[in-house]
């Protein structure tokens, strides 16, 4: 989803009045109703809709016109997880990315630091600040913070230490001719205590499941936080196992009603 924002004489931030719109031919455009008296700062884009960063490109493009720099807050960058094989699908989407033209481009919690690299004026904004004062009254419930696999050592290690808890690793095993996971497994736990389990993306769920099930643990005693709640296939079978489910509104998949218990509006953390 694409939501563009501007100033206007009176001080206010105010959608913008460039909205977007399709010629019949399905090009895309923004619509400009009269002559706004207004000055362009950022939009906020949504998942992975190839046609909306066609349509912030028109509205950046518009506002460069103007003789304005805007930021492109873009939380999570979509195609992160493609960051090996072929195709490479990350450099595909930073491509496309490049392409807007964005003065500054802003990112959240990415997957990894492959296509981070590959973005042009990106600055990153870590998930640690943003759950430390999401959660800042509830920290001293948690007895830890659960590490579910290798590839979220540091993002987790960074929370803990915001949250000022101690940090317990999982590990799994994913084959990746198939996808499927297996062999999950988690250090000891102190026996009492509820625990909080972070990573970035939460797509089916599995991983947390399997996760839930080797820690022996109940949704009295889990609860997960993911920065980007994708939120697909059985994902709503995580509120079996977890009893909050914490994430923000990076992708559309977090309005899924049957999953998260709490999201965290952005964009107040990425300007």
């Amino acid at each position: 989803m694409f939501t563009a924002y501007a100033t206007v004489p009176q001080g206010y931030t105010v959608h913008s009045a460039a909205t977007p719109m399709s010629f019949p031919a399905g090009e895309a455009h923004v619509k400009v109703d009269g002559s706004p008296d207004e000055t362009p700062l950022y939009l906020y884009l949504t998942g992975a809709d190839a046609n909306e960063y066609m349509s912030a490109a028109m509205w950046i493009d518009y506002a460069h016109q103007g003789g304005h720099k805007v930021q492109a807050m873009i939380p999570y960058l979509p195609g992160a997880r493609q960051d090996r094989g072929i195709p490479f699908g990350a450099k595909v989407y930073a491509n496309l990315i490049n392409a807007m033209n964005a003065d500054e481009v802003v990112c959240f919690d990415p997957h990894s630091p492959v296509m981070p690299a590959l973005v042009r004026n990106l600055r990153v904004v870590d998930s640690s600040a943003v759950i430390a004062q999401v959660l800042r009254n509830k920290a001293g419930e948690y007895a830890g913070v659960i590490c579910p696999d290798a590839g979220a050592k540091e993002r987790t290690a960074r929370t803990a230490a915001a949250l000022g808890l101690p940090l317990y690793s999982a590990e799994k095993h994913r084959d990746f001719a198939t996808g499927k996971l297996s062999a999950f497994t988690c250090e000891e736990l102190p026996a009492e205590g509820r625990f909080l389990v972070v990573d970035d993306i939460c797509d089916g769920g599995g991983t947390f499941m399997g996760l839930a099930a080797a820690t022996g643990l109940g949704p009295d005693r889990l609860d997960l936080w993911v920065s980007h709640g994708v939120f697909s296939g059985k994902a709503a079978q995580l509120r079996q196992a977890y009893g909050s489910i914490y994430t923000t509104d990076s992708h559309p998949g977090a309005a899924n009603p049957d999953v998260a218990a709490s999201v965290t509006p952005l964009i107040s953390h990425l300007i």
